[in-house]
């Protein structure tokens, strides 16, 4: 088992860009509508499907996605169900798309192979819930990754049950159970081998980057040291995970020891009943 310094070293590596040059292509080809990051060149690489933010086009995410790309991950993005009342069953189904395009389809110039057995979906915020609809529609999914889930629809939650595939869910001390956080609720229903660790002094929202409405309204805005944690952990669990990486194993281990970057969540009681705002916030 490694240390905690180990950890904290592995994190700081992991906070700067890997290796590879990392090429964009267009996941429009396939008809919907996104971006595509992969590595110039590699073999049997793992394929991640990317669920955006409520109202949040992914153009701004565009470094975190090439940021896993530099990483060897070959990560899809659909740039669908944009508007103020967007629906996470259909972007689940865009996230499907995605991950059959970058696993079935010759990529840029094919010095690159995807393993269509490594199939992995994260979501930020709102996009959790389309990642989990679709982790349950596809059972081939074995990661899946829940960067401050926020409540989206019943249906979400109800499919949380049923996915097999580990999980990593990330949210600020604070929010495990909150009007804008189903994280708790989310750790404790959730079927497959999952922890929720808090990740201290980030914003749920901070993931995103650049100017936004949001952020000029004050609901919380792009913020570099979230950016940086979180790109960190994400990649460390997709590398430990699908990437089937032993250096990086360590992010694929329940309850294990991440130094400085977040602490496990140990539920105490079933979380209560969404209030009546978050019932109407999830009709949206």
């Amino acid at each position: 088992m490694r240390g905690v310094t180990d950890a904290n070293k592995l994190v700081k590596q992991l906070q700067r860009r890997g290796p590879h040059r990392v090429l964009q292509g267009d996941l429009g080809v396939a008809g919907v509508p996104g971006l595509i990051y992969t590595p110039e060149s590699g073999v049997n690489l793992p394929a991640v499907a990317f669920a955006h933010d409520w109202v949040t086009p992914v153009k701004r995410y565009r470094k975190t996605l090439e940021h896993l790309a530099s990483w060897g991950l070959v990560v899809a993005a659909p740039d669908t169900e944009g508007g103020v009342l967007p629906s996470d069953g259909k972007l689940a189904l865009d996230l499907g798309t995605a991950l059959d395009v970058i696993t079935e389809v010759r990529l840029g110039t094919g010095d690159i192979t995807v393993n269509k057995a490594k199939r992995a979906v994260a979501g930020h915020a709102w996009g959790t819930g389309a990642a989990l609809i679709a982790a349950a529609a596809d059972p081939r999914i074995e990661a899946l990754a829940a960067l401050y889930p926020a409540p989206t629809s019943p249906r979400a939650e109800q499919a949380s049950a049923t996915v097999l595939a580990q999980a990593m869910i990330l949210a600020r001390p604070g929010d495990e159970q909150s009007m804008t956080s189903n994280a708790g609720v989310l750790s404790m229903r959730y079927g497959g081998p999952t922890e929720l660790r808090l990740v201290p002094d980030s914003e749920p929202g901070g993931l995103a980057e650049g100017l936004s409405v949001r952020g000029a309204l004050g609901a919380g805005g792009a913020d570099k040291s979230t950016q940086k944690i979180v790109r960190a952990l994400l990649t460390g669990f997709l590398l430990g995970t699908v990437g089937d990486q032993k250096d990086y194993k360590i992010f694929a281990e329940l309850d294990a020891d991440w130094g400085d970057t977040s602490a496990v969540w140990t539920p105490h009681a079933e979380p209560e009943e969404p209030s009546l705002l978050q019932k109407v916030r999830s009709l949206a």
